[in-house]
């Protein structure tokens, strides 16, 4: 008699219901792995803003009256976008202190959602 090869019926489910549990297991960690990403990329987008809106107060004495007059006058080559917002425009401003020239003092971001660490974006 000869032997047929093959899987049983049996053992295709045992397979499927191990990669079912290990998919299950590995789906939190990936939603988790991509929100730590977005906030890091929001982090280097702030820190970068920041950064620029410093060496323009430096070499001006003053702040810049909008994000635009950082590229235009190449202090960076184009205005990041929020990973969270999926804009460049979404920016909120912070106004410098009274007394002091300009528009922007700060930015933060545009979101109002709530970061892993249950502060909200626009707060950073």
């Amino acid at each position: 008699m000869k032997q047929e090869k093959g899987f049983t019926l049996i053992e295709l489910m045992i397979v499927m219901s191990i990669v079912a549990i290990l998919l299950t297991i590995a789906q939190p960690m990936y939603r988790d792995s991509k929100l730590r990403a977005q906030e890091a990329v929001l982090m280097e987008n702030l820190f970068t803003l920041r950064d620029v809106i410093d060496q323009f107060y430096v070499d001006k004495a003053r702040y810049p009256d909008s994000l635009e007059e950082l590229t235009s006058s190449s202090y960076i080559r184009g205005i990041p976008r929020d990973p969270f917002t999926g804009s460049a425009e979404d920016w909120q401003m912070i106004p410098p202190p009274e007394g002091q020239e300009g528009s922007i003092y700060d930015v933060h971001s545009g979101s109002d959602r709530l970061a892993i660490d249950g502060t909200p974006y626009n707060e950073w």
